[in-house]
């Protein structure tokens, strides 16, 4: 074993292929036969794919299982502040060793070739998955579905395909039917699948990829149901109804995605408190996070601080809806996104609730876009905007405006990392 630590190890990977992403399991099937095929030795996995609620759901699902007394192992991507959120051994992030260990035995079996930097980290959870006893295997799909790295599980016990939406065009196609078909590649010949809301078009896809798989559907307004009644969450199914505490997550979306997470314990057969325990106990930081320690809490004062990391143009929908349901309160955004997202298809529901917004460059993101580009985009759709130099610089501006404003911090996963790794 070398003794090189992961962050040494993690940067040598990324020099092994020219493109951060490049769709094709071939590359993975090579690697994961050289390593003895660890794919083939997990505990029982639910495979999760979809464009807007799978981590959410995944951490759901897991708090549920936990609750009923089982071991999960869990994969995400990507982690905020360290790698080793991404892999969860048995309910516990990896050490540093172990994720050393598995990262240099894949780096070695790998010998040089050409294989992306998912592709090969993908590899190494899986091995660290299959030398350690656990219940189950949460696994969320990294891009896609049918060619993404984690897509080469024979046989999961269940899989789940969250609200699909436009999002990643460049490498998924360019219409709501094309991502489906990608979304839904994940679907196994007579594995059951639960599908959270989706649109028409993306149903009907995801309907006639199950049907040649001869694959059950459990389909959210069809098989079971979600909503919110009277500060409660009910569930229903054809086993019967739940009546549940709202999710500890904010939004009405995050009740959608809790009906999913609910629809896969139910087939699992967990009862209702591990079903309460997925709704009240999941943790899943950067998604409408309220921060309440740190520098930049301290720079807030009196205002509120929250941070979010949704990118596309259905999490700025989802945010808004939670927006208009927060007490009327001045709103001030502090946003920096990716130049590979459609910034005004994400800032245009939002512009209702938004006072102003002061755009950011991501740090140390080499495709983040321009602060000035993001300004320029707000302003487009009726907002109110400004460039500034920082984050904390951006709250400086706001708090000394508006003391006791709602500052949110949003637009990309990546600035969302970066915050908490400086506030932590």
């Amino acid at each position: 074993m070398s003794t090189a630590t992961s962050d040494v190890i993690l940067e040598r990977m990324m020099a092994l292929h020219p493109k951060i992403i490049d769709l094709t399991l071939d590359r993975m099937l090579r690697l994961l036969e050289a390593l003895g095929n660890p794919q083939d030795s997990l505990p029982p996995v639910i495979h999760i794919a979809g464009t807007n609620g799978k981590g959410s759901t995944q951490a759901m699902i897991r708090a549920g299982l936990e609750a009923a007394g089982k071991t999960v192992h869990a994969y995400t991507s990507p982690h905020l502040a360290r790698f080793h959120e991404r892999i969860r051994l048995a309910g516990e992030l990896i050490g540093e060793d172990h994720l050393t260990e598995v990262l240099d035995e894949c780096y070695a079996a790998n010998g040089g070739e050409s294989i992306t930097y998912f592709e090969i980290t993908t590899c190494a959870a899986l091995l660290a998955f299959s030398r350690t006893p656990a219940d189950f295997t949460l696994l969320e799909v990294g891009l896609g579905g049918r060619l993404d790295a984690t897509n080469v599980i024979g046989t999961p016990v269940v899989t789940v395909i969250t609200p699909v939406d436009l999002d990643h065009q460049q490498y998924l196609g360019d219409t709501l039917a094309q991502i489906a078909g990608e979304k839904a590649g994940i679907i196994k010949r007579r594995v059951p699948c639960i599908v959270g809301p989706q649109q028409e078009a993306g149903l009907e896809v995801i309907e006639a990829v199950a049907a040649r798989q001869m694959a059950p559907l459990s389909v959210y307004g069809q098989h079971w149901h979600a909503y919110r009644e009277a500060g409660r969450m009910i569930y229903q199914d054809e086993q019967g109804l739940l009546d549940l505490p709202l999710p500890n997550l904010p939004g009405l979306h995050q009740v959608q995605n809790a009906g999913g997470a609910i629809a896969v314990l139910r087939l699992l057969g967990c009862d209702a408190a591990a079903c309460e325990s997925a709704v009240t106990g999941a943790q899943w930081p950067a998604r409408m996070q309220r921060l309440k320690t740190g520098p930049l809490v301290e720079i807030a004062g009196q205002a509120e601080l929250w941070l979010d990391g949704g990118h596309n143009p259905a999490a700025g929908v989802a945010l808004a809806r939670v927006l208009e349901e927060l007490p009327p309160v001045p709103t001030y955004l502090i946003c920096g996104m990716l130049n590979t997202k459609d910034i005004k298809g994400y800032l245009r529901p939002l512009a209702p609730f938004v006072t102003q917004l002061h755009a950011v460059s991501i740090p140390g993101e080499a495709a983040t876009l321009p602060a000035a580009t993001t300004a320029q985009a707000a302003q487009a759709v009726g907002m109110a905007a400004f460039e500034a130099h920082s984050v904390s610089d951006a709250l400086k501006q706001i708090v000394a405006e508006a003391p006791q404003a709602r500052v949110l911090i949003c637009g990309s996963l990546y600035l969302a990392g970066n915050i908490l790794r400086s506030n932590g």
